[in-house]
């Protein structure tokens, strides 16, 4: 059997798209096309049911994907001597996760993970955007939001906590900011409203007529304009606690959200995707204390 048609349906499989896997593979759609259709009619046996959506594995094809895949962690073992296949991860996994999370949790967390698996390439999106599942933009996705529905594996990856925070400077210069009522004398840093990615992140609703500085669809330029001297926003503590130049206000009023975790249910069983996601629990944990202080 042609390693190479393989290696082309491991990528289909992965994203569940042609041109995602042509991309990944740095070939034209059409190359793809042709070699799944050489190893299907190979093998006797269809390995995708196609839609306008994308391409979902049958049977045969998930039962193929972990044969692959032990195949190609043995193939990596060559390459990576000492190792046993069953530990080496190589290939490509994209995680989309919301920006603040994943520029100050996952990115140096991951870089590590790349680094004791050299072969392994991490995709991190991290946007201030809904990293969409059901379209394979990524092959885990943290989320503010539970899918409802979809054949996907999901879980709770933690609580985190998030609090008002402003600079020194800006208090100096303000009036007193003791109990929530004062806010209404303060200028305010938060969300765009109608460019909202979660309905989790409205914190100021309640509010009558907000007085806001500085709007962004950014929790990280919501972060450094706070920073600057902008006013008084609503942060996550994982983010704020350890930033210079801004300090909690208010401290007995907190705000709790939720990281879902998601994965489609078609790659559970493949290796790379069950050692990321182990990997991602165990990162949650490790930063516990950051994400929900006490």
């Amino acid at each position: 059997m042609d390693w190479d048609n393989l290696r082309f349906f491991l990528e289909i499989a992965r994203t569940g798209r042609l041109a995602s896997a042509a991309h990944r593979l740095g070939v034209d759609q059409a190359t793809v096309s042709r070699r799944m259709t050489a190893l299907e009619t190979q093998l006797g046996r269809r390995l995708f049911i196609r839609s306008t959506t994308g391409m979902a594995l049958t049977d045969a094809g998930r039962q193929l994907t972990v044969q692959a895949e032990s195949m190609e962690a043995a193939a990596a073992a060559v390459e990576a001597p000492g190792e046993d296949a069953s530990d080496v991860m190589s290939g490509i996994v994209r995680v989309g996760v919301t920006e603040g999370f994943g520029t100050a949790v996952l990115a140096q967390r991951l870089a590590k993970l790349t680094t004791l698996h050299p072969l392994l390439t991490v995709e991190l999106v991290a946007v201030p955007a809904i990293v969409n599942i059901s379209r394979r933009e990524a092959d885990i996705v943290i989320a503010l939001e539970r899918p409802q529905r979809g054949p996907y594996v999901v879980t709770k990856l933690t609580d985190y906590v998030l609090g008002f925070y402003a600079s020194e400077e800006y208090l100096s210069q303000s009036p007193p900011l003791e109990v929530a009522e004062d806010l209404r004398h303060h200028r305010l840093v938060g969300y765009v409203d109608d460019l909202l990615y979660s309905k989790a992140l409205r914190f100021f609703n309640h509010m009558r007529a907000p007085n806001f500085a500085l709007r962004s669809t950014s929790v990280m330029a919501q972060l450094h304009a706070t920073a600057a001297g902008a006013g008084v926003s609503i942060l996550p503590a994982f983010i704020a606690d350890c930033f210079p130049g801004v300090r909690i206000v208010l401290p007995d009023i907190r705000f709790t959200r939720t990281f879902w975790m998601s994965m489609p249910e078609e790659m559970r069983n493949q290796s790379r995707m069950r050692k990321t996601w182990d990997f991602l629990r165990a990162v949650a944990e490790e930063h516990k204390a950051s994400l929900l202080p006490g």
